[in-house]
């Protein structure tokens, strides 16, 4: 009878240390499966972040949803409160396994993925204004049915193909690669200022000043290069009438329906703690809440402490990614993950400054936070070649084999 119970009760610790050899020998560090290869090598801290952020999306774009929904409904279609919330969720399906699947490839596949998509998808720009679709007073998408942004999908191409060409010069330093680099971005730029896109042509150009930065750029190129920025958007505000209105209502402030102004409001209209789930009022008078000033939605349910949790989670982001690039040795590598980070944090922050009235009106989303489709599954790819190219041996970098080997 003792027997008996002793073993009933010892199986609960035979159950667990068959599910713990199990796991060993599948994901363990003595398995060479390219899936275990994959798990240990990954920065998981670096995917969880990412997943929060999406979760984080979920609720969000759920609060913004009734808001966006009630605003696109006419007499004859009434769409779903939560249809926004739905079609996010679709989204996701296909963008997560993407990321995944994309993280898997080995370093050099990821690389050569990143800059035939930056060949394919700046074709797809130069068509736009011969193919595009117009929404909003802007011609920035493209396809039959089922449509895409180009430049959403361009940022992380961009990125990764830039860092490879800036990492060519530490084979030759002769390489005018700084000088191909900035007039393959102006290039970019002017097809984008043709959609208009003034938004997405900054981060273009934000993404090639980080690089080049950490490339080596000099400080009389540092120099040329503010002056020149003032410089475009001086210009921008004098000929793009989009801009200069936008400019005016951030310098002077815009009249009562000034979309910035409602933003502001909403973010600000219930304090720290917010008014509640669901409970939010003035986000329906908001034109993209589910999209750009989905921060505002947050704000007023969730309160601003809640929006300071975000934008220090993405300052987070950053730095975990910062710290993981510490001991990386390859210059492609550093190049190439930090441009994907300063494109994601970039963007975020850029949103956020919009909806607290420090920056103008930029038509941008908060990534993996607001409603997209192209910007989502563009943020996916982005998240999949970082994960990708941030992927290490925990082990082979901290070696002495290995530190002799590199010098």
């Amino acid at each position: 009878m003792n027997e008996n119970n002793a073993s009933v009760a010892d199986a609960p610790a035979i159950v667990a240390r068959g599910i713990s050899k199990r796991f060993k020998s599948r994901l363990g560090r003595s398995d060479k499966s390219q899936l275990a290869i994959w798990f240990w090598e990954l920065d998981r801290v670096t995917l969880t972040l990412i997943g929060i952020l999406m979760g984080l999306g979920l609720i969000a774009v759920a609060a913004a949803s009734p808001a966006s929904a009630a605003r696109l409904s006419t007499a004859s279609v009434t769409l779903d409160p939560l249809y926004f919330f739905y079609r996010q969720l679709r989204w996701l399906a296909v963008g997560v396994p993407m990321m995944i699947v994309i993280s898997m490839l080995p370093k050099t596949q990821a690389r050569r993925l990143a800059i035939a998509a930056a060949l394919f998808f700046g074709l797809l720009l130069m068509l736009v204004p011969i193919l595009g679709e117009t929404k909003n007073g802007a011609q920035r998408w493209i396809g039959y049915g089922l449509t895409i942004q180009p430049s959403e999908f361009l940022k992380p191409a961009f990125a990764v193909a830039t860092a490879w060409i800036l990492s060519l010069k530490a084979r030759d330093p002769d390489l005018p690669v700084l000088a191909v680099t900035f007039a393959i971005t102006c290039a970019i730029g002017f097809f984008l200022m043709m959609q208009p896109n003034l938004g997405a042509t900054i981060i273009f150009f934000g993404i090639w000043f980080v690089l080049a930065l950490l490339a080596g750029l000099s400080f009389q190129i540092i120099a040329v290069s503010i002056v020149a920025g003032i410089g475009g958007l001086t210009t921008a505000y004098l000929f793009y009438p989009v801009a200069t209105q936008r400019i005016n209502a951030w310098l002077f402030g815009g009249d009562q329906f000034d979309q910035v102004s409602f933003a502001h409001n909403t973010l600000t209209s219930s304090g720290f703690i917010g008014a509640g789930p669901g409970l939010g009022t003035a986000k329906f008078r908001l034109p993209e809440a589910h999209t750009d000033y989905i921060f505002s939605v947050i704000g007023e349910e969730f309160g601003l402490l809640a929006c300071a949790a975000i934008a220090i989670f993405y300052l987070v982001f950053m730095g975990r990614v910062l710290l993981r690039l510490q001991e990386e040795k390859d210059l492609f590598l550093t190049l190439a993950v930090s441009g994907l980070a300063a494109q994601i944090v970039g963007q975020a922050m850029i949103n956020i400054a919009v909806n607290l009235q420090l920056f103008p009106s930029k038509g941008m989303t908060l990534p993996f936070i607001s409603y997209g489709g192209s910007s989502m599954l563009a943020l996916c790819f982005a998240a999949g070649l970082l994960l990708a190219l941030s992927r290490r041996n925990p082990y082979l970098d901290r070696s002495s084999f290995d530190r002799s080997w590199q010098q």
